[in-house]
């Protein structure tokens, strides 16, 4: 199988030649190889390879599951692998290893992928672009002197290039669809519990979720089908769909009310090429039939993001003391990038009133932005506010405290936290170009567990607003 052949075909469309018998899945795991060694040079994606795991197949290796046989990535940040890595993009955690599988990991190989390594993040996952001291810079494939997003950079990269279908992200906020606005892809941050984090402990209020990034609408649903669902003993438990998400496809939803608005959130204004290809995507919702308004949650954003930042803080602390007692290493300057460290010093500060007060200003955000939702089905805005950034702008290796480097983030990515905080589903859709050819997502976010209507809008606009034609300057060929 010539390398550009398997580059253009999504997940399903590979797993439909394997199953067809048209190509076996070592074919396809070479073709994979050759992208890696082509492309991974060029965009620091990938920082693990197992270029063994096609060797020891066979030509006539079975194949399983919806997936059989597609290659697949796991980002390098709490999603594990019985017996490789984990390192987290950071230097404290280096060389360590998982002793078993996350329960989605098993659910990603229970779908037939192929697990070929493990791709880049920033330290933590706690940057909007994904750089490290560990690993380096991870590059956009559509202008190399720009980010390709954080966290799940290295997955975005390496799907937008060809390399794999689709990948697996997460996003605590905004960490699937900020890499996926930045590198032209379809990134569904879903709603808290659709994906179980067994066998982690949830996050309190369960900011962080993980799935994929993926070129096609269609993949995003099928694997979704494939993999939603709790774990055994899980804290929280969410209704099933009233039917499968593949359902959803080519389906005409209803006439929706959906609201737009590109006012800002956090401290800049929308960059104007943004704000036009959101406004143009609401103008093709109305062609399609939907009742578009402009109209916006209401909330004091300074006092909703100095919430978060205790409640993502809260025990992070007592995390990196527990890395550093495992690898015999001491938290400072050494191990912890700067940025990194500042907030490991902050979470030091933190009790049990700052995590009250903190509660308390998020579930009145949380109530507030539920009323809103009543009103509406879904809410259009840009993904990020401004096109991707030059790499090294959100770089934690920069000397600046926490809070300075978060605000510095916001100034593109403000649009995304509520969403984590509220647990509500939301997509970025790859639905226009900047006139330099940088890619522009807009995001929808619908109601608390309705990952449906979202599929049926992306499918909607997949058709009107096709993206699949266009490819990044770097792309496996």
């Amino acid at each position: 199988m010539k390398v550009s052949e398997y580059a253009n075909y999504d997940g399903l469309g590979l797993a439909e030649l394997i199953r067809q018998k048209e190509v076996t899945v070592k074919e396809v795991g070479e073709a994979h190889l050759t992208a890696v060694s082509q492309i991974n040079p060029h965009i620091n994606a990938i920082i693990e390879s197992y270029a063994e795991r096609v060797e020891s197949l066979t030509q006539d290796s079975p194949v399983e599951g919806q997936f059989g046989g597609v290659p697949f990535l796991l980002k390098d940040l709490f999603m594990n692998e019985a017996g490789c890595k984990s390192e987290s993009g950071s230097r404290l955690s280096r060389g360590m290893k998982a002793n078993s599988d996350s329960f989605l990991t098993q659910q990603f190989k229970n779908a037939g992928l192929m697990l070929m390594g493990r791709t880049t993040t920033p330290e933590f996952g706690l940057s909007g672009s994904t750089e490290s001291i560990l690993t380096g810079a991870t590059r956009n494939p559509w202008d190399l002197s720009k980010m390709a997003g954080g966290s799940s950079g290295g997955a975005a990269a390496a799907v937008s290039s060809g390399i794999v279908p689709m990948a697996h992200a997460s996003d605590g906020a905004g960490s699937i669809r900020i890499p996926a606005s930045c590198c032209n892809l379809v990134g569904l941050k879903t709603s808290r519990g659709r994906t179980s984090t067994a066998p982690d402990p949830e996050h309190p209020y369960s900011f962080s979720v993980n799935f994929v990034v993926s070129r096609t609408v269609r993949d995003t649903a099928v694997l979704l089908d494939t993999v939603h669902g709790a774990a055994p003993g899980d804290f929280t438990v969410i209704n099933l769909p009233s039917r499968p998400y593949a359902e959803e496809l080519n389906a005409t939803p209803r006439p929706l009310r959906i609201a737009v608005t590109t006012d800002p959130w956090g401290p800049a204004p929308t960059d104007p090429e943004v704000a036009a290809v959101v406004q143009n995507v609401a103008k093709q919702c109305e062609q399609l039939g939907h009742h578009v308004i402009e109209a916006s949650p209401k909330y004091d954003y300074d006092s909703f993001l100095e919430a978060m930042l205790v409640m993502w803080g809260f025990g992070i602390d007592h995390y990196f003391d527990w890395l550093a007692a495992e690898t015999n290493q001491q938290v400072g300057p050494d191990t912890l990038e700067p940025v990194t460290l500042s907030y490991y010093k902050f979470a030091k500060t933190l009790g049990s009133k700052q995590f009250v007060d903190a509660t308390a200003v998020l579930n009145q955000v949380n109530r507030d932005t539920g009323h809103f939702f009543e009103t509406v089905d879904l809410l259009l805005t840009p993904s990020l506010s401004l096109l991707p950034q030059d790499i090294g702008r959100y770089a934690q290796s920069r000397n600046m405290n926490f809070h300075d480097f978060f605000r510095l983030c916001d100034e593109s990515m403000a649009y995304y936290p509520l969403f984590n905080m509220t647990g509500q589903p939301a997509i970025s859709l790859p639905l226009g170009l900047s006139q330099t050819g940088l890619p522009i997502g807009v995001q929808f976010a619908a109601r608390f567990g309705d990952e449906s209507t979202l599929i049926q809008i992306a499918s909607q606009l997949e058709q009107a607003l096709p993206w699949h034609n266009r490819k990044p300057n770097i792309f496996a060929s």
